[in-house]
């Protein structure tokens, strides 16, 4: 049920990432006229910082999709999974200053895999 849990907050965040990102962030950012211009002109760097936005969406779906599978016995995959998070939510401390809450889900995430990899090692 955790594991679920953690999932379903994955979810949620890869869609409001995406979101609002692209409604708050890229397309006020891409109104810009001092975009860096690479290979003639700014439509190379637009859809590069759009791709690496939406890729962001598209990992935590993967990692949604790595925590319904995943099981107590697969301790190493729940650590791998909760040590990312874990980091994540540290940069997300760090570069925001606490400010953009993506940390906390990140935070819970991370918890929650290793509460169930720590379950799965003492069953």
């Amino acid at each position: 049920m955790l594991l679920l849990s953690a999932s379903l907050i994955l979810v949620f965040i890869a869609f409001a990432h995406s979101y609002l990102g692209e409604k708050y962030i890229l397309r006020r950012l891409f109104k810009r006229d001092n975009i860096p211009h690479l290979f003639g002109d700014d439509q190379f760097t637009k859809g590069t910082l759009r791709f690496c936005w939406h890729i962001l969406s598209l990992c935590a779906l993967g990692f949604a999709a790595l925590l319904l599978q995943a099981s107590a016995a697969n301790t190493f995959t729940l650590v791998t999974i909760g040590c990312v998070f874990m980091f994540s939510a540290l940069l997300s401390v760090f570069f925001s200053k606490a400010k953009h809450l993506s940390w906390v889900a990140f935070l819970l995430v991370a918890g929650i895999c290793f509460f169930e990899a720590y379950r799965g090692l003492s069953a």
